[in-house]
């Protein structure tokens, strides 16, 4: 198995991608290949281990060089368009060539998008692919769907990232029967601006046929408590929830820290608590999650958050191995296919 690492992609590009490839290496079976510039890859490579190449720390480790960066404030289409010879573009072409399994980028998303929908391709029937998040919840995992590709979406999105989310829950994750709720203002039927209360009408209407367990609508503060799987929304409104919720998980690791360190008293008294404390805070830490699965395009894409460091990319290149293994985008395109969503209109 292959994993291309878009090198020089997200804010700390590329010390992070280089440390995390480095720190994975020893936990997975597969090459890692690093595509960015190569001079630049093996230069910080020498001041980070004291090695000439990469590949003197593992065999397992390349580097495929480029010449060109897709920077965060580059437009999509332009940048994918006119930068050939991007490391994410050649990411892109490598994987649709077959030198590579999967591709994992922090870049600007919406090229990501872009470049994932023009250079590799949907699958049959998608309107539009979308990123699945993966959160902490009470005693299980929600996915967020979507999370970041769409800002505007119409009713029918909305039920094919159910259906995409669902079908990639049951296939890759074993969840049975996975509850899907579309993220609303209220619980209400009537609640919602026009987008929520059309969708929630053709999930009402539609789920059953194409195998969604529909719940409901969902309010933001219901979300973790463990009564849902997986939350629908556009990309616009799950992009700012899930933001959200990584500063507050990171608001409330900063107070708890900060209380328990205040004097001696406060200190003495948390060491009893120190391993329920450690537990909480790996349980709230998003980085623990890895990044985002592309679902809706025929081979697998992981988007990292822009702002990684070296443990989100260790584990996100962990999470796209086990993408791999577990064949989620052959499955999903399987059973994409058997339900024939593309055949549902809105009417």
């Amino acid at each position: 198995m292959v994993i291309l690492l878009d090198a020089m992609g997200g804010d700390n590009a590329p010390d992070a991608t280089i440390k995390g490839a480095v720190k994975a290496i020893s936990q997975i079976e597969a090459e890692v290949v690093l595509i960015g510039n190569e001079e630049m890859i093996n230069q910080k490579v020498k001041e980070l281990y004291g090695k000439n190449t990469i590949s003197e720390i593992s065999t397992r480790l390349k580097i495929h060089h480029t010449t060109e960066i897709i920077e965060m404030e580059d437009v999509p289409t332009q940048a994918i368009k006119h930068k050939k010879d991007s490391s994410m573009v050649v990411g892109f072409n490598m994987l649709k060539e077959g030198k590579g399994d999967v591709f994992i980028s922090a870049g600007n998303s919406g090229a990501l998008l872009t470049g994932a929908t023009l250079l590799v391709g949907r699958i049959k029937g998608v309107d539009r692919p979308a990123l699945a998040g993966i959160l902490p919840a009470y005693k299980s995992r929600l996915v967020l769907m979507d999370c970041g590709a769409n800002t505007n979406c119409k009713p029918i999105n909305l039920l094919q990232f159910a259906q995409m989310s669902s079908i990639y829950l049951q296939t890759t994750l074993n969840v049975k029967n996975p509850r899907v709720g579309l993220l609303n203002i209220g619980t209400e039927e009537t609640k919602g601006n026009e987008l929520t209360k059309e969708a929630y009408q053709l999930l009402k209407k539609k789920s059953k046929e194409v195998g969604v367990n529909f719940i409901g609508n969902v309010e933001g503060r219901e979300a973790f408590l463990g009564g849902v799987d997986i939350v629908v929304t556009d990309g616009f409104t799950g992009n700012i929830f899930l933001k959200a919720v990584e500063g507050l998980g990171k608001f409330v690791k900063r107070t708890l820290s900060e209380s328990l360190k205040k004097n001696l008293l406060s200190k003495i008294a948390a060491i009893p608590s120190l391993p329920a404390i450690n537990r909480f805070a790996k349980t709230v830490d998003y980085k623990e999650y890895g990044g985002a699965l592309f679902l809706g395009v025929k081979k697998p894409v992981v988007k990292a958050h822009g702002s990684s460091d070296e443990k989100l990319f260790e584990f996100t290149i962990k999470q796209a191995e086990q993408f791999v293994r577990n064949r989620a985008v052959e499955k999903l395109t399987e059973e994409f296919s058997k339900q024939k969503v593309q055949n549902i209109e809105e009417a």
